[in-house]
């Protein structure tokens, strides 16, 4: 059995990146590090597009799925030996899952906005860190549904998932993460 969970931490405003695509400093945390890494120690596979990736020294032994239109449907990625770039239009998400050999466990989706979006209606959750000091004006938001009428947290809402109580990452620094459930 999957589980499909989200991982993001974003700004006061809902942005992920600056309009380059670039995750700033600002809302970038060790506690919120602490807390993704251990995360994707645990996971049968991490999704991402071509721009976000973890990081840290464990980042190659995990295995990973890179969204990205460069392919017909499935192909190893050549940069990275544990990892399958996988192409939404060509093949099925339970394919690309099947090739990498995830078969149960936690499906750890870490961005960008349009891998974040695209899985909104499969979220068993989604674990939603916030930067409350740090805003990114013109920046990328979390899901392409966030704008001047919609939060992160009305996207969630919307899709189904409920909030549980926030829990305090770093209260020197502002930053809180809250997980959203089915």
């Amino acid at each position: 059995m999957l589980r499909v969970e989200g991982f993001a931490i974003i700004s006061a405003d809902g942005m992920i990146a600056d309009r380059n695509g670039e995750m700033p400093e600002t809302i970038r945390n060790a506690a919120d590090q602490h807390f993704l890494q251990d995360s994707l120690d645990h996971a049968a596979a991490v999704v991402h597009g071509r721009r976000s990736h973890e990081g840290g020294p464990r980042a190659g032994r995990r295995r990973r799925i890179i969204v990205t239109r460069q392919i017909a449907a499935l192909a190893p990625d050549p940069s990275h030996p544990n990892a399958l770039l996988w192409n939404p239009a060509g093949a099925s998400f339970e394919r690309a899952l099947a090739e990498i050999g995830a078969i149960n466990g936690t499906v750890a989706i870490i961005g960008g906005t349009e891998v974040f979006s695209m899985f909104l209606p499969f979220y068993d959750s989604f674990h939603l860190s916030r930067a409350a000091h740090a805003r990114i004006p013109g920046g990328l938001p979390v899901f392409t549904e966030v704008g001047p009428n919609a939060t992160p947290q009305d996207v969630l809402l919307r899709h189904g998932l409920k909030p549980g109580p926030p829990r305090d990452l770093d209260a020197a620094a502002g930053v809180t993460l809250v997980t959203w459930s089915r």
